[in-house]
């Protein structure tokens, strides 16, 4: 069964409920801003449920399916999926490309390529996984999309650490918002596993804190 936008609870939901709770003013990233709370959401499910504009697809750079979510969306998306992937000569890490959803219940689909993680090269695949985020906002806007579903980029086998992945998502989301071309769309990020979930539970707060968010002088 389709998951409706009108299921998926907001942060602003989501603090009202207690299930997330507000960062300590130390950790604090960013200032509250109402008009943010519900314009994102964290949702843990099948991200190929979801009845949105646009969900992102965690591919490979051939965009021909894969293991993980990406074999996921292809099986749920049906053979035309793949067919229009063969079209796009597939796509660089850090970059996204666009399609439509044909069998999902998501209009469209944003297939990018995140990095494999390496502690050698650790800035380098940060600038490729923030780019990932970054071109897939831009890409949702470009395309009038007024809402995008993103899966945990690299966390899988691609081995990124899910805490310094997190991190970065919700740096670039929160920056996109808060630009001219991101003022209207809404963000639902969505994880699978119960720490995944756990991780952003933790960091949405310092992006995203309520708009009763204590100050340092009230906390002490």
């Amino acid at each position: 069964m389709a998951v409706r936008l009108s299921q998926i609870r907001t942060i602003h939901d989501l603090y009202k409920a207690t299930a997330l709770q507000p960062a300590s003013a130390d950790k604090l990233r960013y200032q509250a801003k109402t008009s943010l709370l519900d314009r994102v959401s964290l949702y843990q499910g099948d991200i190929t449920k979801f009845e949105v504009d646009v969900i992102v697809n965690a591919a490979n750079k051939s965009l021909l399916g894969g293991g993980g979510v990406d074999g996921a969306i292809h099986a749920a998306a049906g053979r035309e999926l793949l067919k229009e992937c063969r079209t796009l000569n597939g796509c660089e890490t850090g970059d996204a490309k666009i399609t439509k959803g044909y069998k999902l219940p998501s209009l469209h689909v944003i297939h990018t390529v995140g990095p494999i993680y390496s502690k050698s090269d650790v800035e380098r695949k940060a600038e490729q996984l923030a780019s990932c985020y970054r071109t897939s906002l831009q890409l949702a806007v470009d395309n009038s999309l007024k809402h995008i579903a993103f899966p945990s980029i690299s966390t899988g086998i691609y081995g990124y650490p899910i805490t310094d992945a997190t991190h970065l998502a919700l740096y670039e989301v929160r920056k996109f918002l808060d630009s001219e071309d991101g003022e209207k769309l809404k963000v639902i990020f969505v994880v699978w596993s119960d720490a995944d979930k756990a991780v952003y539970e933790e960091l949405i707060p310092e992006y995203f804190p309520p708009d009763d968010q204590p100050s340092e002088a009230q906390q002490e």
